[in-house]
């Protein structure tokens, strides 16, 4: 039998639609050399626990919080599914299914589908309330839908579709005044929003729990994500007991995880923060900035980017004649244009873009 042709990853230099890129060369290496560790059991890999730590420390740093619990998780869906999970079994300070009887969470429409699945894994209610015309989270509805079951508020800062930060400090306020938890999904924005004047940080803002991705703006290689708490008890909340390890206890949503995401999120960090983070955020603002202005200049309607992410009305037609010239771009709910502007997407791209745009609209 013939031997199976060794298959190759596809090259970056045509993906604008993902919020993931390629890792930093030392994320890789570090990643490659911790790949068969497993920091879901701590007590036996010792040395992958204590990177850990280290970096829960380094994304409290990034994230304006000096003493961070948490863990390094598969990505913002597990960080966000986690906090939900908290939530509801802090909601009367125990942990089973009777207390959850009635709880909701309180979300705009932007937020990521990954709350969705929370809810639905458990047994929660979710409360979804609209956007302005910013498509920041409407303030008076989030205050309108929280009552005394509300179990947490979530609000997005860099929101998967538009790139937005909703009024955190504010959102905040409205859940502790109902005695409700607050959880910030920064899964993209994390790593940019330190080089802005957002609120958007646990220094900015009483918050609870926090979604952070290194396997995004990080750098870090895939899954990498990370979930922040500013009090222990919420990860305490998650803790179920693991009597045939070493260690006695787990709080992560997996079990066994590669160690690979634990390192190279290091790695990363180390070589990156904060100077390369806050010179590829210029870069790739100052990007996004150029696409949008080049597609307005085309007469096409542009969502002015906050963050570097691009959203412009294309009709269908135009669009699938571009992911026909292989480009990877994708569409937000409302059918429109967005495309993410990356560490490996470079402007030589975007110019080719732009020009296959021009032709295929000619």
């Amino acid at each position: 039998m013939q031997r199976a042709r060794r298959r190759q990853p596809q090259e970056f230099d045509r993906v604008l639609s993902s919020m993931c890129t390629e890792p930093h060369p030392r994320a890789h290496e570090a990643a490659v050399e911790f790949l068969a560790t497993n920091p879901g059991d701590p007590a036996t890999y010792q040395t992958v626990a204590d990177l850990e730590t280290e970096a829960v420390e380094q994304l409290g740093e990034i994230a304006g919080l000096d003493d961070a619990y948490g863990y390094i998780a598969s990505g913002g869906t597990e960080a966000n599914i986690q906090a939900v999970h908290a939530a509801r079994n802090r909601a009367d300070g125990s942990v089973g299914s009777d207390h959850a009887e009635g709880a909701n969470i309180v979300a705009p429409e932007s937020v990521h589908f990954s709350v969705t699945k929370a809810a639905e894994m458990l047994g929660v209610d979710l409360r979804t309330v609209p956007v302005d015309d910013d498509y920041r989270a409407d303030l008076d509805a989030v205050e309108a839908a929280v009552d005394d079951d509300t179990a947490l508020v979530i609000g997005v800062a860099g929101s998967t579709e538009y790139g937005r930060v909703d009024p955190i400090p504010a959102m905040a306020d409205l859940a502790h005044d109902a005695d409700a938890r607050m959880h910030v999904d920064a899964s993209w924005g994390g790593f940019i929003l330190p080089f802005t004047d957002y609120e958007w940080s646990f220094a900015d803002a009483p918050i609870d729990s926090m979604a952070i991705d290194p396997h995004k703006f990080g750098q870090a290689p895939v899954p990498a994500g990370g979930l922040l708490a500013r009090e222990r008890e919420t990860v305490d909340a998650l803790a179920v007991e693991t009597p045939y390890l070493e260690t006695t206890s787990q709080a992560t949503l997996t079990g066994t995880r590669s160690g690979a995401g634990v390192a190279g999120a290091v790695a990363a960090m180390d070589e990156l923060w904060p100077a390369g983070y806050r010179q590829q955020y210029r870069e790739q603002q100052t990007n996004a900035e150029f696409l949008a202005d080049e597609l307005a200049d085309r007469g096409i309607d542009v969502v002015e980017p906050t963050l570097p992410l691009v959203t412009a009305s294309l009709s269908p037609a135009t669009f699938d004649a571009l992911r026909d010239e292989e480009w990877r771009i994708a569409r937000t709910a409302d059918g429109d244009l967005r495309i993410v502007c990356m560490p490996h997407v470079s402007r030589a791209s975007l110019e080719a873009f732009l020009a296959d745009l021009d032709r295929v609209r000619s």
